[in-house]
């Protein structure tokens, strides 16, 4: 076995997935990898994590995205991690180029239990993302798409730190989307007096002073790569609708990049 594929094997291991077995890589590729990743922190109560799950899935099942999965020879590959304190992979790598494997995924995704986790931990869930979910992916894609929602600012990594492990991820050559969950009354203002949860090693900084809004948040600190971009949900409520348009948008571009 080869070094990288050793390296596979041992990121599939401690993810819970098959090992990538020699020969895999002769595979077609595919248009994209898509990795839904979504914050399930204290904030997100059990209604609200069932609104995530539940819009993910009527993605994947709603005819649009559905045309655009199967307008692609080959079909995507599809990961959802989910992240708190640390970043799991409920939702291991799959290739969804049917009606049929949509629905599986669909139904992955809805059996999801809720991780455990306090805090809003987006740098530690862009190093999982960089060491281990992509360098699990069986096959090749064109572009390797990083959607991460949520509905706060990270509040457990040091700020150079956290962007030196999303610059991490945009050096394996991944687009980062954003899809902000806006809560009137709850996030309006981000920044100014945030808690920094300890025990991460942080060295001593100031909190952030800087009263921002979590869209914009987003933009500076979050979204980057080629054709990247963000789309906020109005509230839990709109998750699945948000969700279904990126989707879409995420996968028309593809198509286009294509027919170039």
């Amino acid at each position: 076995m080869s070094g990288r594929l050793a390296r596979l094997a041992l990121a599939a291991g401690l993810l819970g997935l098959a090992p990538v077995r020699a020969g895999e890589g002769a595979q077609a590729s595919v248009a994209t990898a898509l990795v839904v990743s979504v914050d399930v922190s204290q904030s997100v109560d059990d209604a609200r994590f069932r609104l995530q799950m539940e819009g993910i899935a009527e993605a994947l099942e709603d005819p649009g995205v559905l045309a655009a999965i199967t307008g692609n020879p080959g079909g995507i590959l599809f990961a959802m991690v989910t992240w708190a304190d640390r970043a799991g992979m409920p939702v291991p790598w799959r290739r969804i180029a049917t009606r049929a494997e949509a629905a599986a995924a669909a139904a992955a995704v809805r059996a999801t239990p809720r991780q455990a986790g306090e805090f809003t931990c987006i740098g530690q869930m862009f190093r999982t993302v960089a060491a281990s979910v992509i360098p699990a992916m069986p096959v090749p894609a064109d572009r390797i798409v990083i959607d991460v929602s949520g509905d706060g600012i990270d509040n457990c990594t040091d700020p150079d730190a956290m962007e030196a492990e999303r610059r991490d991820v945009l050096a394996l050559g991944a687009t980062i989307n954003g899809l902000p969950i806006l809560v009137p009354g709850e996030n309006d203002v981000v920044g100014a007096g945030a808690y920094r949860a300890p025990g991460y090693g942080l060295r001593p900084t100031p909190l952030p002073q800087d009263r921002t809004t979590l869209e914009q948040w987003y933009r500076t600190h979050v979204v980057g790569g080629p054709a990247s971009f963000l789309l906020a949900a109005a509230g839990y409520g709109d998750f699945s609708r948000a969700m279904r348009r990126k989707f879409v948008i995420e996968i028309s571009v593809l198509e286009e990049d294509k027919g170039r």
